[in-house]
């Protein structure tokens, strides 16, 4: 490092793009660079604990709000037992355009004045969509996208892969041309909204059905190599795969709850999420199912903790610090965020993943299609299907082997790590 460069990470208000944008600026920070984060009123403790100068979307006026809790009603909508394609065809509409549009309205005031307060070296934006006052900040901006990366094609379409948040598989194409018509069909006045909105603030618009467009000097995706599609669709030079953001984790402590124990059996970790987890009926379902079990689950109970109750071979709490977690179990039970599948193949741990929403299912299919884990319809497997799928995992010694030599690359490569150089580079570069 030659200069202490000021980076501004801009995070959508999603505990998936917030966690990702730690994970990055805890190198930033260890690097020795002065980082700064753009996020809600309820973020700010965790973040200043973390050492990272905070500023606030909406000012010191904002009430503090849990995320999740004020979420529930937009949870409750996402989250049901419909097919992936009708969720897809529900996201992206010209109404959610119209929140988007309205959010972002309010809160490119203070991007401005926080980018004018600051003059950051650098922004990062885990944001999905772009922010004017980012593009048009003057500094290096990198768009970090912390979602399985099929979800590109919404600034890189490649009909050589399927349309994303579909959970479709690779080597069944049946079904691609179809459903990517009716996705184009259902996104394109949203979208050709949202690219006058940018073209209003300055703003190049993207192309016809793309929800934003690249950064022309670097954008970051998250994805274990072993996971990515670039051996099907390669990928711009100035795109950059990492296989993890993990955060470091050491304010948390964790031990075995001395009921878990005094238990034989597996010890397995069962965590929707935290929007998952709100869903008491479906979290009920499984840990009646789970009750059934020969071995022995800790479970991050989410937002909805107190609404009920664990089985005798259950542990559980409202909040698990899953990076301590995941590095002592021997299965995780997942929704398949992002990050979650990122931090479990850190560790080289198996998974059975319940895809919800959103990108999960584009998770959940990748993994089963590479031999990683398997693939469930939380909502309609039976007490038998579950219980027989994770004996199968737990079993099965050459995928456990397969995913310690993942794991031991992971943590030796330490791609993570090469951020703090590229922007460096970068900044270097455009002073030019």
């Amino acid at each position: 490092m030659t200069k202490k460069l000021t980076v501004l990470m801009t995070p959508a208000n999603f505990v998936g793009p917030i966690m990702s944008s730690i994970g990055i600026g805890e190198v930033l920070r260890d690097s020795g660079h002065r980082v700064v984060f753009a996020v809600r009123a309820s973020w700010r403790p965790k973040l200043q604990a973390l050492g990272f100068v905070v500023e606030l979307l909406g000012g010191e006026q904002e009430v503090v709000k849990d995320t999740v809790e004020d979420s529930l009603e937009l949870i409750k909508n996402m989250i049901s037992n419909r097919t992936p394609l009708e969720k897809g065809l529900n996201t992206f509409t010209t109404e959610m355009m119209a929140d988007l549009i309205a959010i972002g309205e309010a809160d490119e005031p203070y991007y401005r004045q926080i980018i004018d307060r600051h003059k950051p070296d650098a922004i990062i934006s885990d944001n999905v969509i772009n922010m004017p006052s980012v593009v048009n900040s003057g500094s290096v901006w990198i768009m970090s996208n912390s979602n399985n990366p099929l979800s590109l094609d919404m600034c890189l379409e490649d009909n050589r892969l399927p349309p994303s948040l579909l959970g479709l598989p690779i080597n069944d194409k049946s079904l691609w041309d179809d459903y990517r018509r009716q996705i184009n069909e259902t996104r394109f006045q949203a979208f050709k909204v949202w690219a006058d909105w940018l073209q209003s603030h300055g703003c190049p618009a993207p192309a016809a059905n793309q929800l934003w467009f690249p950064s022309p000097y670097a954008n970051f995706y998250l994805i274990p190599k072993e996971l990515d599609y670039t051996d099907i669709r390669p990928l711009p030079d100035n795109f950059y795969q990492f296989d993890y953001y993990k955060r470091t984790a050491n304010e948390d402590v964790f031990e075995i709850p001395e009921q878990l124990r005094q238990k034989s059996g597996k010890l397995i970790y069962l965590s929707l999420g935290s929007m998952g987890s709100a869903d008491v009926d479906l979290m009920k379902r499984l840990v009646a199912m789970l009750a059934n079990s020969e071995h022995r689950f800790i479970v991050s109970k989410g937002v909805n903790h107190d609404k009920y109750e664990l089985a005798d071979n259950m542990w559980g709490e409202r909040f698990v610090p899953q990076v301590k977690v995941l590095s002592i179990v021997d299965l995780f039970l997942t929704h398949g965020g992002n990050n979650s599948i990122t931090e479990c193949m850190y560790f080289g741990k198996p998974m059975l993943v319940f895809p919800l929403f959103f990108d999960q299912f584009d998770n959940a299919q990748r993994v089963e299609d590479k031999g990683y884990g398997i693939r469930l319809n939380p909502y309609e497997c039976s007490e038998q299907q579950l219980l027989q799928s994770i004996d199968k995992i737990l079993n099965d010694n050459k995928l456990i082997e397969k995913l310690r030599q993942v794991s031991q690359r992971i943590q030796t490569e330490k791609l993570i790590e090469k951020i703090p150089e590229i922007i460096d580079r970068l900044v270097k570069q455009k002073s030019k």
